[in-house]
């Protein structure tokens, strides 16, 4: 098969196109025809090296919806429509980034969907990661105030519109004027422009803060968005756009106000039932949702498609369709 394989650790140039043997299916996997699948920033930490216990040469992806090829459990039919994600999934063990994929089926989902691959293989690991963040990290409710750090990042659009359909105010940040408009159009109630300290505009619109935070940029503005919150709020870092994976210096008792909580949310496809998949991918398909996606590579494109998510100038998710 052919497969995009990160052979060591660096640039985008590392990872080359292969033909590569084709997996074999083993007890509690089944195999994958892999029909599309979203770039995530993780995947570019592990190919910088970043991501622990990960071994080269691998074939990364954390994600990727297709088509079941062969299932020895006789859980799903082959030609079955499914997705997968996380577990380990490109990191301990081979991911998307190949016509076919072996995974474990604790981490398989099915729907069912007449929307292009192109569509569906940008939703499995961005609707994981929003539903998650707002429901189970945020404990979010109708009639609070919900500020998004990194508003027109795919995350953070698809955020905004989850959040608006549950009856929460949302503010979003961008750091570039121009976007204003387009975060307003997807349903911002209020949108700060974001120069690292936002504390002053948002206290301006809120005195006494929001009530949830969901953290896109990570780490650079996590001490700022905790002078954001009301009493008892909550931050959640689910992002790392700022491309910084640690802090050189974090005080909690400083940091974190009084009877304020800070968490994080990583997901997995645990925190997601295939009857959730289903309903969002309904609400994709019948207009209610609109999906923020950039642009739409092939598998030779990998290198390019690393380069420009690197860059920072994707506008939305980036997905790569195949064409077997």
């Amino acid at each position: 098969m052919k497969a995009a394989v990160t052979t060591k650790a660096g640039i985008p140039t590392v990872i080359e196109i292969k033909e590569v043997i084709k997996p074999e299916i083993i007890s509690g996997w089944v195999l994958i025809k892999v029909k599309a699948f979203g770039l995530n920033r993780s995947e570019l930490f592990t190919r910088r090296g970043y991501s622990p216990g990960v071994q080269f040469p691998r074939i990364q992806g954390i994600e990727c919806v297709g088509v079941i090829e062969d299932d020895p459990s006789n859980t799903y039919e082959k030609g079955q429509q499914v997705a997968a994600m996380m577990g380990g999934m490109g990191r301990y063990f081979d991911g998307g980034y190949a016509e076919f994929c072996l995974a474990p089926l604790e981490i398989v989902i099915p729907f069912k969907s007449g929307l292009r691959w192109s569509k569906l293989g940008a939703i499995p690991e961005m609707f994981q990661t929003v539903w998650g963040s707002l429901n189970q990290a945020l404990e979010l409710s109708a009639g609070e105030i919900l500020l998004i750090r990194g508003g027109t990042s795919s995350i953070g659009m698809l955020a905004c519109q989850i959040a608006k359909s549950m009856g929460v105010t949302v503010i979003s940040t961008t750091r570039n004027p121009e976007k204003i408009k387009r975060l307003r159009d997807n349903g911002s109630d209020h949108v700060l422009i974001d120069n690292g300290s936002i504390t002053v505009p948002l206290n301006h619109l809120f005195p006494e803060g929001v009530n949830k935070i969901l953290e896109l940029i990570g780490t650079k503005t996590l001490k700022d968005s905790l002078k954001c919150i009301s009493n008892k709020g909550i931050v959640c870092m689910t992002g790392i756009l700022g491309n910084e994976w640690a802090m050189d210096s974090f005080s909690p008792m400083d940091d974190i106000p009084s009877l304020g909580k800070l968490t994080v949310y990583t997901g997995e496809s645990k925190n997601i039932s295939s009857e959730l998949l289903q309903k969002f991918i309904d609400s994709v398909e019948n207009g209610s949702i609109s999906l923020n996606i950039d642009t739409i590579f092939k598998l030779d494109e990998i290198r390019q498609a690393h380069e420009y998510m690197e860059s920072n100038r994707a506008q939305g998710k980036l997905v790569v369709e195949l064409d077997n």
